[in-house]
């Protein structure tokens, strides 16, 4: 099926979101300059916004990566519970960590993830964070590094799926109302 279908709007264009990731890898170059930076990307969704990102730091710096799923009932539907599917193959011991992550909903995986890295006696800890749905928030998270903060709206695109598709879109998109009873009660970690 033609994605285009599936689509209630663009809301974030190409453009904006590579002229956000130039703004956000120009600051962590500058933030990070002559420190040991570990970019952490959390699978899947993370991948592009890594990509890109990497593109955009100009200091030397490592990356690592983590898959997590989080449970709960419904399409955007997460009460707290998370299990780790890939852990790092990095020591991170004494590293400046920068989590790269695509988006926060409620905040239970990221918080999870945090608190698990901070026992690893990171240098330093810190969240780059493409997207933020500040109005979904449980759990309070601090992020260092912002995309976007946007509505409370199921978004697709760039990173983030529609029924694991349609990540490689170089755009953000929200899904049409008409459409989203199809993903509901589907886990979408």
């Amino acid at each position: 099926m033609d994605w285009q279908e599936y689509v209630d709007e663009i809301l974030i264009s190409p453009e904006a979101l590579q002229s956000r990731i130039t703004d956000l890898g120009t600051r962590i170059s500058h933030d990070y300059a002559g420190k040991d930076l570990l970019l952490i990307c959390v699978l899947k969704g993370g991948v592009m916004f890594l990509t890109d990102l990497m593109r955009k730091i100009t200091i030397p710096h490592g990356i690592d990566f983590m898959a997590i799923s989080s449970y709960g009932t419904g399409v955007r539907q997460s009460d707290g519970i998370v299990r780790i599917l890939m852990d790092l193959s990095t020591d991170i011991r004494n590293r400046n960590v920068l989590i790269v992550e695509d988006i926060i909903d409620t905040g239970h995986t990221l918080d999870y993830i945090l608190r698990l890295l901070k026992a690893r006696d990171p240098a330093s800890l810190r969240v780059c964070c493409l997207l933020d749905k500040p109005s979904r928030r449980q759990v309070p998270i601090a992020v260092d590094y912002l995309g976007f903060s946007i509505p409370d709206k199921y978004v697709f695109g760039y990173g983030l799926d529609l029924d694991e598709f349609y990540r490689e879109l170089p755009l953000i998109a929200t899904l049409r109302p008409d459409r989203y009873n199809q993903f509901i009660g589907q886990d979408k970690t």
